[in-house]
């Protein structure tokens, strides 16, 4: 694991996200394990799957530059590329692309970024919320109801 948390705050908001940079590490992992394969790749599996995990750090990082609502939809595309990789994940290892502990390694990793980026979304829609609220309270300083 890199020390990018020992680093100061960056000019990208997303390099302060700890998902971002697991995401980063899960794109090591899978370049590591599908580097190994012993045939060559032409149903474009390994590129598929190698694509896939690039996506999830894609998409925070692209997401993060956007509104809340716009944040939300791309941490979202974000675990369906997280979802590609739990099948790919699958395959790699019937294929023996991949053994036994580097499947759960990858499971592992899978697993923990669906959470992380769970609670950034909902923490993400709570503040969204909180905010749309405080907006009609100042629309409406007067209100009764």
């Amino acid at each position: 694991m890199n020390d990018y948390q020992d680093k100061t705050p960056t000019f990208f908001r997303f390099e302060d996200l700890r998902i971002y940079h697991k995401a980063l590490d899960y794109v090591d992992l899978v370049a590591r394990e599908t580097a190994s394969a012993s045939q060559p790749d032409h149903t474009g599996f390994v590129a598929a799957f190698n694509h896939a995990a690039r996506q999830i750090a894609v998409n925070i990082s692209e997401g993060s530059a956007r509104n809340k609502a716009q944040f939300v939809f791309y941490l979202k595309t974000a675990k369906t590329s997280i979802r590609e990789c739990l099948v790919y994940t699958t395959l790699a290892y019937r294929n023996n692309i991949m053994n036994e502990a580097s499947e759960a390694e990858s499971r592992n990793q899978l697993m923990e970024m669906t959470k992380m980026l769970g609670a950034l979304i909902t923490s993400l829609q709570k503040s969204a919320q909180s905010s749309n609220e405080q907006m009609e309270d100042d629309d409406y300083p007067n209100r009764n109801w």
